[in-house]
């Protein structure tokens, strides 16, 4: 550190200590303030000016090392200078503080507050890189954070200083009207009575519903911002118009027509969406019958002889799309129709912030929700146009089984469909890019699923991807590396890529309205799942952060509730527990945090974990490969996050979703009864290895020395 940077130091540090050490916030209370009012009045109108400074430069002083007593003091220049000249000196002394804090986090403590606070930080970090001084004009106005933390955090900032000031000098000015006029008021009082005047009763009222007024006032100026250039409609057609009837969408819908409202559901492809039509629904039917070609090939290990079956590819193919069109009609518009949805098959236009073109109808509505999901990533590797490739929504056409399968993506869909093709008699080369399957697990969970899908004799190629393809003579070769290495050469007779998902965004108006993106191409919402017009939601793949069904179902009912009733309250997307699952064998299933989540971000934890080897319903079915672990508060059975790998981990999850969800801990989930013998079980017995672990040591030694004395 620089010899001026560290005498800057232990002057502010000094500083700081003296107010702790000789107890001057003692100073900083209503009742001292009442105690010496009269004093300071004396003082005030003895020598205004010599009073008016001193007050300002203890303001500044306070500020700008961000000590305890701000709030107070406005209320004593309220008191002791009256309305006018306490908001003068008042709003000027804290915009001079917080700027002068805000230079000494700059000059002094920019690494530390970043590792201290940074990922406190990264909301507002972003909202100044795109809006500057409106971002923090939006700060002041209705605090997300408390002002000394708003100072700091935009000295790591490249706000200009000027910029900082103005637009904190406006921020703050109503907010510090408000408490002036508080202190005024208090200052006023002459006895106890003149608590209950209405100038009292008024001023904190006001102190009090100043939030939610300020909150408002900057809806009404972000949306004369946003929708300056707009010509609103006259009258709307409608409350609602859904594009996309995936989940996201149907689930929107549904709520709107559950609440009465006029709402249109808009769709140019299927309706189901990726779910229905290539994703969740047929992924899970080729599981089940991948999973009984598994259990034939372990007949013997069950006691049964000579139990074999021939696959028929095609059958297994055709019945994965009867299984489609069996669960069709759930989101089909004839359904929808009937609970009062207007259904258009068609592609969706947004010409504007409230309409939206189908064909040669342009409908007026109120809101706008965005469903309109993802597609497959595709890489563009030398050669793809050679030969025949799939994506997770493509390799549903398959009739004829390839004999050797090439599964780029070690995620979720890859790992589900390497197992499922392998089970099926396809010889599959699985390569993942990392050195890891299923990356956004635990390690743990990761190797069990590699373990178990390198037994079925799938080729697990971790480290590896694909430099290029070729095809000669009709024989198709994928040319590998490993980093920067050659790693060899695979033949192979089909390819499905599975690397990821991209939202769609584009062609339906994305562009006209200037919506914004992220950096990996997701629409860009607030909390509430708005874009930047404040009627326009979005939900689902196109917006992320989750490419999950229960997810974009989850985030549209907050979508549909705060597009039909946002005027009166508005819901933030929740997410804290959301759970998923990987559909592979064992399944690995997932709520909370994981230990890599919870390391990540400085989570305090404990671990507790329970085999399934010692569950006598897993040893019954054979099913003794994977645990669960649960993560915990330390000393505490409160749950922060649950991982299951095993059997039918998807079902068991349940359990800690809904004991997270309503706050139960795992001393609640010891005490539920569960049927034995069944796999629900390894949840109880989780809870009792944690209470195992912290069972009262003393009293126990004191239960014994009584049961011995009982004796005789």
């Amino acid at each position: 550190m620089k010899a001026g940077k560290l005498v800057a130091l232990l002057v502010i540090a000094a500083l700081i200590t003296s107010f702790f050490l000789f107890d001057l916030n003692q100073y900083f209370s209503l009742e001292q303030i009442k105690a010496q009012q009269q004093a300071l009045n004396e003082q005030v109108r003895a020598n205004p000016l010599v009073a008016a400074g001193v007050f300002f430069a203890v303001y500044v002083l306070v500020t700008s090392l961000s000590l305890p007593g701000a709030a107070l003091m406005t209320l004593l220049g309220g008191a002791v200078f009256g309305l006018g000249w306490g908001l003068l000196i008042v709003s000027f002394a804290s915009t001079l503080g917080a700027t002068l804090a805000m230079l000494i986090s700059r000059f002094l403590l920019r690494d530390w507050v970043q590792t201290r606070f940074g990922r406190r930080l990264e909301a507002i970090d972003a909202g100044v890189e795109r809006e500057g001084a409106f971002y923090l004009f939006a700060l002041r106005l209705v605090p997300a954070f408390p002002f000394f933390l708003i100072n700091l955090a935009m000295g790591l900032t490249r706000i200009r200083v000027g910029t900082f000031w103005l637009a904190s000098q406006i921020g703050m000015l109503p907010g510090t009207l408000v408490y002036v006029n508080a202190g005024r008021q208090l200052g006023e009082l002459e006895s106890l009575g003149g608590i209950l005047s209405p100038g009292v009763i008024g001023a904190f009222v006001l102190l009090g519903i100043f939030p939610l007024l300020a909150r408002r006032l900057l809806d009404i100026i972000k949306a004369r911002r946003v929708y300056k250039g707009w010509q609103k409609p006259a009258r709307f057609e409608r409350n609602l118009v859904v594009i996309g009837a995936g989940s996201g969408g149907l689930v929107s819908a549904y709520i709107a027509a559950a609440v009465k409202s006029d709402v249109t559901l808009i769709e140019k492809h299927a309706m189901g969406g990726d779910c229905l039509n290539t994703g969740c629904v047929p992924s899970k039917a080729l599981i089940r019958s991948a999973r009984m070609a598994a259990e034939l090939r372990r007949a013997e290990q069950l006691g049964f002889r000579d139990a074999i079956a021939r696959v028929d590819f095609a059958a297994v193919m055709e019945r994965v799309q009867r299984v489609i069109r069996d669960i069709e009609p759930h989101d089909s518009p004839e359904r929808y129709e009937g609970l009062g949805v207007e259904v258009i098959q068609g592609a969706a236009r947004i010409t504007s912030p409230w309409t939206v073109q189908v064909g040669d109808r342009t409908l007026a509505t109120r809101n706008i929700i965005i469903a309109a999901g993802g597609r497959p990533r595709i890489p563009d590797i030398p050669g793809l146009d050679q030969v025949a490739w799939y994506s997770s929504e493509t390799i549903w056409s398959l009739r004829k089984q390839p004999r050797r399968m090439i599964i780029m993506g070690g995620g979720p869909i890859g790992c589900e469909l390497a197992q499922a093709f392998q089970r099926l008699g396809t010889r599959v080369t699985l390569l993942q890019r990392g050195e890891r399957l299923l990356p956004n697990e635990d390690e743990d969970a990761s190797e069990l699923v590699r373990r178990a899908l390198c037994a079925e004799g799938v080729d697990v190629r971790l480290g590896q991807s694909v430099r290029s393809f070729k095809c000669a003579d009709g024989v198709q070769t994928a040319e590998l590396i490993a980093g920067e290495d050659p790693a060899g050469n695979v033949e192979f007779d089909a390819l499905l890529i599975a690397i990821g998902r991209v939202a769609n965004t584009s062609g339906y108006g994305v562009e006209t309205l200037d919506l914004r993106l992220r950096e990996d191409g997701t629409l860009e919402t607030d909390a509430y799942l708005a874009t930047r017009f404040p009627n326009i939601y979005a939900v689902g793949d196109v917006t992320g952060p989750f490419q999950l069904t229960h997810a974009a179902s989850h985030q549209a009912w907050y979508a549909a509730v705060n597009a039909l009733f946002g005027g009166l309250r508005r819901f933030k997307a929740d997410y804290r527990v959301l759970p998923h699952c990987t559909f592979t064998d064992p399944e690995v299933a997932r709520v909370g945090l994981s230990e890599n989540e919870a390391k990540a971000q400085q989570i305090p934890f404990e671990v507790t974990r329970f085999e399934l080897a010692e569950l006598d319903r897993a040893i019954a079915e054979e099913a003794t490969e994977g645990y669960v672990k649960v993560l915990t508060e330390p000393g505490r059975d409160r749950i922060l996050g649950v991982t299951i790998v095993g059997d039918h981990a998807g079902e068991l999850i349940a359990e800690y979703v809904l004991a997270m969800k309503q706050n139960l801990g795992l001393n609640k989930i010891l005490g539920t009864v569960h049927s034995y013998p069944t796999l629900a079980e390894a949840n109880k017995y989780a809870a009792g290895v944690w209470k195992r672990a912290h069972a009262p040591q003393r009293i126990l030694e004191w239960v014994k020395k009584y049961h011995r004395w009982k004796l005789g």
